[in-house]
């Protein structure tokens, strides 16, 4: 495993988001949501999940999810995702998001 200094990491920045918005994305290569996400002061970003396996559309609105914030914004299909949503995939391909085990304010920063 290639080794990372803590100055690499603060580059990344992870923020907490809620979702507010989720449809479905048949035009995407495999199965995966839309996801517009709010970040309080950052804004309401967009983002394509791969996560349909383990979730529901109702399930997800409101839900606090974690997700890097500063990559350059990526085209998938027809739909521009401009944060990368965080989650542990499992050996079935699965994706479990992470997520606070606390209420706390949308777009603080993760360290």
């Amino acid at each position: 495993m290639r080794q990372v200094t803590y100055d690499d990491f603060e580059k990344v920045e992870i923020h907490i988001g809620k979702i507010i918005k989720v449809e479905e994305f048949p035009k995407a290569k495999k199965p995966a949501y839309k996801l517009w996400i709010d970040f309080g002061d950052l804004g309401i970003k967009k983002s394509s999940a791969q996560i349909t396996k383990l979730y529901k559309q109702e399930e997800l609105i409101n839900r606090l999810i974690l997700a890097v914030t500063n990559f350059p914004p990526r085209q998938v299909a027809d739909f521009i995702s401009e944060v990368l949503v965080l989650g542990v995939v499992l050996d079935g391909g699965e994706v479990v998001l992470i997520q606070p085990d606390r209420d706390v304010a949308v777009g603080k920063r993760i360290l």
